[in-house]
């Protein structure tokens, strides 16, 4: 089972971001606005380089995006560990959250 440790992002939030930075307000969820709202936080954060934008299931059972620091999983080019504070400090304010980074499993 490969997990990943990082911060979960929602759709919504992506949308939102996607829309502030130009798309239009899509009608259905799209991956058109998605990924370059992940890849423009991670870049503005600077972390893009050493993270991954993966899908992972949640505690409840859901999906949800996560930007990931660190995977159990040696193929995904990421270390096996989570990261220390200095690296997600600049996403955790930017998506607002508290704490560190947790691990989710991928989804299926």
């Amino acid at each position: 089972m490969i997990k990943f440790c990082g911060y979960l992002v929602s759709d919504e939030w992506l949308y939102q971001r996607g829309v502030e930075l130009g798309y239009p307000h899509p009608n259905t969820y799209s991956s058109e606005i998605i990924l370059p709202a992940s890849r423009h936080v991670r870049l503005n954060t600077g972390i893009y380089y050493c993270t991954r934008f993966r899908q992972v299931q949640t505690k409840k059972g859901g999906h949800s995006w996560c930007i990931a620091f660190a995977s159990n999983d040696p193929y995904e080019g990421l270390p096996t560990s989570a990261p220390s504070e200095e690296k997600y400090t600049c996403l955790k304010e930017a998506l607002q959250k508290n704490g560190p980074p947790r691990w989710y499993r991928q989804a299926p």
